[in-house]
């Protein structure tokens, strides 16, 4: 190739290269979305986690919610009162008292006090359970099943298999939801961190079925229900539920329980 032929591709690489350049710069000033201020802000002060617990496609867009004026300040379960108060003074406005909520599993069915129907070899993953005879080898069709779905979903490692059951590091755990959303027996809960009256069951058979097996299991006796002199026991479906608005943690139904699922911290 001829000094004038490699001249003349370079003249034109450059200029189809300027022109490139010249046309993107033009169409990033037509096109580009203007981003608020405040909403660059507050994703700095955000975790960062991308967890999804806030209901929202990570932190970007819980950022974008809470400019446009669709979420709270404090709605990130993550950062807790302090990120809110932070997130508060970006947007002018005081954040709400937000009370601090952890995951907790409803269900004191280990290895020793649940019964097994059969000895499982398979997959182990809760949700494939659904495929399984009998929804997985515990007798009890609402307990935990211990193959560890929750574990795997949580990003902050506040939840593990223990004797069989899944429980929660209250410490660890971000109140993310993500452990919540994934029980396919819809185990685990959001309860507040300063809870101190929870039940551990959470089966709805009867009681001489409960007794069948597992040895702790709500017997639905409402023996609870009647010594709670604040209204705030009641049993539903055969178990018993706890309104935390109306306990005081008084401890009075966890000694009555026959069964001993009423933890009372």
């Amino acid at each position: 190739m001829s000094v004038t032929g490699v001249i003349v591709a370079a003249v034109i690489v450059g200029c189809t290269g300027c022109l490139m350049g010249f046309f993107l710069c033009f169409a990033s000033e037509k096109f580009k979305v203007e981003v608020d201020e405040r909403e660059e802000a507050i994703i700095g002060v955000l975790p960062g986690n991308n967890c999804g617990g806030c209901g929202y496609a990570g932190c970007s867009g819980l950022a974008a919610a809470i400019v446009k004026g669709e979420a709270p300040v404090n709605g990130c379960p993550v950062g807790g009162a302090a990120v809110g108060a932070k997130v508060g003074e970006i947007m002018g406005v005081a954040a709400e008292d937000s009370v601090r909520q952890v995951a907790f599993v409803k269900c004191a069915g280990t290895c020793e006090k649940a019964g097994k129907d059969y000895e499982y070899a398979g997959v182990e993953d809760c949700q494939a359970m659904a495929f399984v005879p009998g929804g997985g080898p515990k007798s009890c069709n609402y307990g935990c099943m211990g193959f560890g779905s929750c574990v795997k979903a949580c990003p902050f490692d506040a939840i593990h298999i223990v004797d069989g059951i899944a429980k929660v590091d209250p410490e660890a755990c971000k109140a993310c939801g993500k452990c919540v959303s994934t029980c396919p027996k819809h185990l685990i809960e959001l309860v507040p961190y300063e809870a101190t009256t929870l039940v551990q069951c959470s089966s709805k058979d009867k009681g001489k079925d409960v007794m069948k097996a597992c040895s702790v299991g709500c017997i639905g006796c409402h023996l609870c229900e009647k010594n709670c002199e604040h209204d705030a026991v009641h049993v539903i479906d055969n178990v018993a539920y706890i309104d935390q608005e109306k306990c005081v943690g008084c401890g009075v139904c966890a000694q009555k329980c026959p069964k001993k699922i009423i933890l009372s911290k």
